[in-house]
C-alpha cells in the first residue's frame, strides 16, 4: 500500500481492518467457532464486520446468544429479526434452562442473572463442541477487559488466568488448544464506545429502539436510574418519574440502567458520547459495581 493511501485511511478504517483480520484468523485457525450475538450494539457491529470478512459466502460460524430470560423484549425481537435477515443460524440457550436443571441457584427470584450466564455458556460450548467464541468486548468497557488479549485462552474449565496470557507480538495470534479448551476472540478489543457509535453512523446500522432517547418511567436509586418494570418495581419511598432516557448498554433488566438523555439520533449520540466522562458500564451496569460479582471474577469463572 502506498504512503498516500495509508495516510488516507481513517481510524475507523484501521480498526475495521484489524477486526476483519481477527475474524479471519479465528475462522482459519479454529475448527468450530461461534459468534456471540445478543442484539446489542457491539455485537451488531461484529455482524457487519463478519459480512465484510466473509460475504458473499455464509459466515463460517453460527450465532449464539446466552439469554438471561430477563432481557429487554425490544432487544430480543431485534436479535431474532437480524439473524433471519442475514440468513444465519442463531442458537439460543437460556439461564432459565440452567435454573431448571439445578445448575444455577438464585438467592432470590429477581437476582440479576448476568453473572450466571457463565454456567449456560460453558454448557453450550460443551454441547456443540465450540472451540472459539467471538465476542464484542472492548477495552474501555471495564478495567478487567483491558487486561485481556485479543485471543484469550480458557482452560478446560472455562477459566481465564490474567497472569498467564499468550503474547501477541506483531498481531500474531495463537489459537492452539487441546480438546476441551477454548479461545475467546475479541475483534473490537481496541475500539471505544465512541468508535462503535461512529461506525454505526458510517455503516448506517440499525439498532434496537431503546438505544435512542424515549420516555420511560424510572426511579432514582443511588446515582443510577432504574426502569420501572415487573422485574424492577419501585421500592418503598421511591418516587416514579417519567424521563427522557436511553440505554448505553443492554443486558439483564434487573441490573441495566438507562441514562437521562435527549439524543434520539445516532449523530446526537456520537456528540453526547464524545463529551461524557463516565464509562459505559460504570454508569449503567449495576452488577459491575459490586465486588462479589466483579467482571474479573466472572471472567475467571468462564464469562465472556
Amino acid at each position: 500500500m502506498s504512503l498516500a493511501k495509508r495516510e488516507a485511511l481513517s481510524h475507523l478504517d484501521w480498526l475495521e481492518a484489524e477486526a476483519i483480520h481477527v475474524l479471519r484468523e479465528v475462522a482459519g485457525q479454529c475448527s468450530n467457532p461461534v459468534l456471540l450475538f445478543s442484539g446489542g450494539k457491539d455485537s451488531i457491529c461484529l455482524l457487519r464486520l463478519a459480512e465484510k470478512a466473509f460475504r458473499p459466502a455464509r459466515f463460517p460460524f453460527p450465532l449464539l446468544h446466552v439469554d438471561t430470560g430477563h432481557n429487554y423484549p425490544e432487544v430480543v425481537a431485534f436479535r431474532d429479526r437480524r439473524a433471519a435477515e442475514l440468513g444465519e443460524r442463531l442458537v439460543v440457550r437460556s439461564v432459565e434452562d440452567s435454573i431448571r436443571a439445578g445448575k444455577v441457584v438464585l438467592s432470590h427470584p429477581l437476582e440479576p442473572r448476568n453473572r450466571h450466564q457463565s454456567v449456560t455458556l460453558l454448557d453450550a460450548i460443551a454441547e456443540f463442541g465450540f472451540d472459539a467464541c467471538i465476542g464484542g468486548a472492548r477495552r474501555d468497557e471495564e478495567k478487567a477487559r483491558a487486561k485481556e488479549r485479543i485471543f484469550s485462552f480458557r482452560d478446560e474449565f472455562g477459566q481465564w488466568d490474567p497472569k498467564h496470557q499468550r503474547p501477541e507480538l506483531w498481531s500474531l495470534y495463537n489459537a492452539r488448544i487441546h480438546k476441551g479448551e477454548n479461545i475467546r476472540a475479541f475483534p473490537i478489543s481496541n475500539w471505544t464506545e465512541l468508535d462503535v457509535w461512529q461506525y454505526v453512523a458510517r455503516e448506517g446500522l440499525e439498532l434496537p429502539s431503546i438505544y435512542f432517547a424515549h420516555r420511560r418511567p424510572v426511579v432514582r436509586r443511588g446515582a443510577a436510574l432504574m426502569p420501572v418494570t415487573e422485574l424492577t418495581p419501585p421500592r418503598a419511598g421511591e418516587v416514579v418519574e417519567e424521563l427522557s432516557v436511553r440505554f448505553r448498554t443492554v443486558g439483564d433488566i434487573t441490573c441495566t440502567a438507562p441514562v437521562e438523555s435527549t439524543a434520539a439520533t445516532v449523530e446526537a449520540i456520537v456528540a453526547e458520547t464524545a463529551v461524557t466522562t463516565v464509562t459505559e458500564r460504570g454508569a449503567t451496569r449495576l452488577d459491575d459495581q459490586t465486588s462479589d460479582a466483579s467482571m474479573e471474577q466472572r471472567k475467571k469463572e468462564g464469562y465472556f
